[in-house]
Parts: structure tokens; sequence; C-alpha cells
């Protein structure tokens, strides 16, 4: 058919429109994806959970506007659930091409000692002299995205090892890196100290593999979300973005000095009593006012309207003191680095343009392991392709309202401390005892007063903020559960607080579950924790925590190597 010159001008026009970069092939490009995880961030602690105490206007406006995860769980302290985001998997299944099928846990027998070799990731966290990390055949999220023609960039905390090289986040498809190996450290200056006592102390703060030493005196919550906009402002729009952005917050610092935050934070906060829970109260602040700055970048770049935005924390928050810090579960049970609700509920949202029912709360059940097949279907890849996953794609749960795939959720499994958990529908098991019970209640948070601010939040929301309902709490509520002595069997949907231990008139049910830890355990491979290696101290490497596994330093002696852990 022969085209007139009007025609061929419009047949020009509407080819340069199909393939302008600017116009319509933003339409068809997979999203940036940025990920911020929270470090030790407690169910009270935002105000679209309700608390009364400190308003995250930033973090309340996403989720509002998003989707809020109303029974999403993450894993009880933070080596685990950074794992199971990079990975997809479980933290006893992280390696699992080594021999599997050991039965690590033998229920009735009580936990019998274990002395296997060590693989996975599922007790305690990664020290910064350690010599061990998340395995290196594992694919994390970044390999998986490289070849989806994705830019990828981490800000923030690693805590997946970094004895050698090839542990840490550039030799693991990372194009940039900005932040710190190990798992703590002070908010000012830095320095990893949380072993200063032992003679371990030394700076870690990085760009790529090089040493960050000016840095000294400026906040790292907001150090972090400056790198981050700038990593924004440069990037090339015809390509899709990664930002992984784990925040330091609201992690405690080092022992002399665990909760900090800017004067300006402090002072908004006048009526908490409490000075831990005032100090931390700025600190969750801080960190709403970075991710409002994060967005405000995106938006700047036009990258917003193709953007999804995912926030989680990493576990529960220590409260009540707990890891000298006074985050706050209320009214859940437990803290971080235990199995009750306190310390695997997680708090999160999703927040999108591309959600297709946005303004809502999703109480299906969804795991931190979801993260990584939901993000590789968005990002264009089919996650049915990827093998050995313990996560799942939600992203029609999250963005249609569809049922969710999740019917069940492994808290984890622990041979060394001998505790699991595992929730299956509305009904939970949890057996053995952290800390020999003492962080086992229920903590409201510190420096409640009438004296309350005026300050109130003024985000539009199309309905109050998610509140947990625990019901009438029984004056048995502390004894009726000892899971070091017998499991323990909740209903969390009806009894969201854990106050009725109903293992006893249950017996059905309590075997039933049992019989999914067992198939769990035989599916699990052994601890990987390795004793600390006193080469990795960071006296020993100019002053910086720093790989050290394959570095050889002649003017060390073995005396003084090894007098060090003496």
């Amino acid at each position: 058919m022969a085209v007139d010159s009007k025609g061929a001008l419009l047949l020009l026009l509407i080819t340069a429109v199909l393939y302008d970069g600017s116009s319509s092939s933003k339409a068809t490009q997979p999203p940036h994806i940025i990920l911020i995880v929270a470090d030790d961030l407690g169910w009270n602690d935002v105000s679209f959970h309700g608390s009364d105490q400190i308003p995250t206007p930033n973090l309340d406006s996403l989720a509002y506007s998003g989707v809020i995860l109303g029974n999403y769980y993450v894993s009880p302290i933070c080596t685990p659930t950074r794992s199971a985001i990079m990975t997809g998997r479980h933290p006893i299944h992280t390696d699992i091409m080594s021999p599997g099928g050991m039965m690590l846990v033998d229920f009735t027998l009580r936990f019998p000692p274990n002395a296997l070799p060590c693989v996975g990731l599922q007790h305690g966290v990664i020290s910064g002299a350690t010599p061990f990390g998340l395995p290196l055949n594992e694919t994390i999220l970044p390999q998986y995205l490289k070849p989806l023609g994705y830019a990828t960039h981490i800000v923030g905390k690693w805590h997946l090892g970094m004895y050698a090289w090839d542990y840490t986040p550039t030799y693991r498809g990372f194009d940039s890196f900005y932040g710190y190996y190990t798992g703590a450290e002070g908010y000012v200056d830095h320095v990893n100290g949380i072993h200063a006592s032992l003679g371990y102390k030394g700076l870690d703060l990085r760009n790529g593999t090089e040493p960050v030493w000016t840095e000294n005196g400026t906040y790292s919550t907001e150090l972090f979300a400056t790198e981050a906009e700038r990593i924004i402002a440069s990037h090339d729009t015809s390509k899709p973005l990664f930002l992984y952005l784990p925040h330091q917050a609201v992690h405690s610092g080092n022992p002399d000095n665990p909760l900090q935050a800017p004067q300006k934070y402090i002072d908004k906060f006048p009526h908490i009593q409490h000075p831990g829970r005032r100090t931390f109260a700025a600190m969750v602040s801080a960190l709403d006012d970075a991710v409002g700055n994060v967005t405000k970048a995106l938006s700047a770049r036009g990258m917003l309207e193709n953007s999804v935005i995912i926030f989680t924390t990493d576990n529960g928050g220590p409260a009540a003191g707990f890891d000298m810090n006074y985050a706050s579960n209320w009214p859940l049970r437990g803290v971080k680095n235990t199995l009750w609700e306190g310390g695997v509920h997680g708090t999160g949202f999703v927040h999108s343009p591309l959600i297709k029912q946005p303004k809502r709360t999703t109480h299906e059940l969804l795991h931190v392991c979801d993260l990584l097949p939901t993000i590789y279907t968005l990002a264009g890849g089919d996650s049915t392709e990827l093998k050995n996953l313990d996560g799942t794609n939600v992203w029609e749960t999250i963005s249609r309202g569809v049922e969710s795939p999740r019917v069940e959720v492994l808290h984890n499994i622990d041979p060394k401390r001998k505790t699991a958990a595992l929730r299956y529908s509305d009904y939970k098991i949890i057996l053995g005892e952290a800390y020999k019970g003492a962080w086992d209640g229920w903590y409201p948070p510190e420096g409640v007063t009438t004296n309350r601010s005026k300050e109130t939040n003024h985000v539009p929301r199309w309905s109050g903020p998610l509140k947990i309902k625990c019901g009438e709490k029984p004056a048995n509520a502390s004894t009726n559960c000892k899971p070091r002595d017998n499991p323990c069997v909740f209903n969390i949907k009806e009894d969201p607080c854990e106050f009725n231990n109903i293992a006893d008139w249950n017996q059905p049910l309590l075997t039933f579950l049992m019989g999914r830890l067992e198939a769990y355990s035989a599916t699990a491979v052994p601890i990987r924790n390795q004793p600390t290696d006193p080469r990795g101290n960071p006296k020993y490497h100019g002053g910086v925590w720093s790989p050290w596994i394959n570095l050889t330093d002649t003017s060390v002696s073995t005396n003084e190597l090894f007098g060090s852990l003496q």
C-alpha cells in the first residue's frame, strides 16, 4: 500500500515514539527496584503500625499508598535474614549442594550434640574476624539481575562475610559498594569496636574496596542516604536500577555509645522520658527522613513512576535494653534473636505505581525468602526456572490481592542453640529456649507519658494504622508454655501475642507440626560458624577491618597472633 507524505510523516512519528527511550520504552522497561532494609526495627517503632511515640511520615506515605505486609516474617537475627534476601533460601539450606539429608536435630532426644562439618547460616551472625561467609557456590540476587540488564548497587551494611575478597559485594554481582562489611559500628566514626575489650577495633567504611577515612563526623544514616541519592542522580535511566540499601539504623553501635542520633532529632521527642527510648526514636526519625530523601531523588529523575520500593526490617526489635537498645515490638512477645513473634514478625511494605490494587494491607502469609523470586519476576525473569529455592514469587498477592501460594514459614532450626519454630497456616510451634527464657516476655515501650508531643502525623491514609489486638492476657500467660521442656503451639491468627499454649489439648495438631519440623530438619545442612581468627584483627591491617585469609604478614609472630586469643 502506498503511503503519502503525510502518512510517511505520521509513520516516522509513531516509530520515533515507539523507540525513543524517553517515552513509551520506559513503560516497557523492567522497573527500578529499591530494596531498603532497616536493622533491628521493631513492630511498634513506626506510626503506620500505630506507634504513638514515633511519627514516621515518609514511611507512612509509602506504606499507605502501597501495600502494608501484615503477615510477613523474617529471620530472628541479621545474617540469616540477609542470607535469605540474597539467596531465596532458608539459612538451613545455604550451600544446598553440599551433602544433605542429614538429621541434625532429633526432636525426640531433645537436640543431641552436633559434630558435623559446618556449612549453614542458621546460628548467630558472622563476626568481623571469623573466617566464614555466605557460600560462594550460591548465586545471589545481583547475580540474577545482571543478565537481565540491571545496574546493581549496594549502600550500607553487608554482614555476609568478608574474610576473603571473593565474599565481598563487588565480587558477588554488585557494580558498586559503599558501606561496611561487619555487623555493627559507631554511627559517626564508622569504627567497629564491638569487641574492643578483646583488642579488635578498626575502621569499617569502604567505597568499593578502598577504606574511607574522610567521613568521621558524618552520621551514617545521612551518609548512606546521600550516597543513594548520588547513585540515583547519576544513573543511566535507559537501564533498570537495582539499589540495595541496608541501613545501619537502628542497630546499636559500639558498647561505649550504643545509641546515637543528631541532636536535632533527639530534640523532636521531649515527650519520651526514657533517654534510651528517646534517642532510639531520634534514630528512627533520621531513618524516616533518609527514606524520604531517596524517594524524592527517584521522583526528581522521573524514575519513581516505574519503581518498586520494598521496605523491610531484618528482624524484630531489641527491646527493653536487650543488646543495649530500646526498640519496641509491643504488643508482640519476645525480642530480636528469639523465635517469639516479636523476633520474627517483620515490619514491611511494598510501594509502587505498578501495584494494581494499592492502598491496602495484605494479611496473606509471606516470608523474606519470597523477595528474591518476586524481584526476579519483576525484573523480567521466570522464577519457576530457579531451582532449590524456599521462596515463591508473591507479586500477584502483593499487587492484585490473590491468595498467597505460601502455607507455611520455617522460622528457624538452630541445632547449637537447640531451638526451632515453624508457622503452618494459622498455627505456630515453638520449642527450645533462648537466653534461658530471660527474654520471653512482653515489653511495652519505655517513656510513655501523658505529656505526648502535639506533633501529629497528617499523612493521607485509607484506614487507621495496622494495630495488633491481643485479647485478654491470662494470668498464666508466662507459665503455660515452657518450650525448653515441651513444644508449645499457638493459634497466631486468634492469639498473635502468644498468650495461650494449646498444645496439651491438640495432640494431632502438635504431631503434625512436629512432623513438619522433622521434615525440614532432614534437609538441613550443618552450621557454618567458625571460631575467631586472630589474623583478622584490624591492628594487622592498618587499623581497618579487611579481608585477611589470603594475606601473609611476616611481621606478625605466631605468639603475638595466638596470644591475642588468651
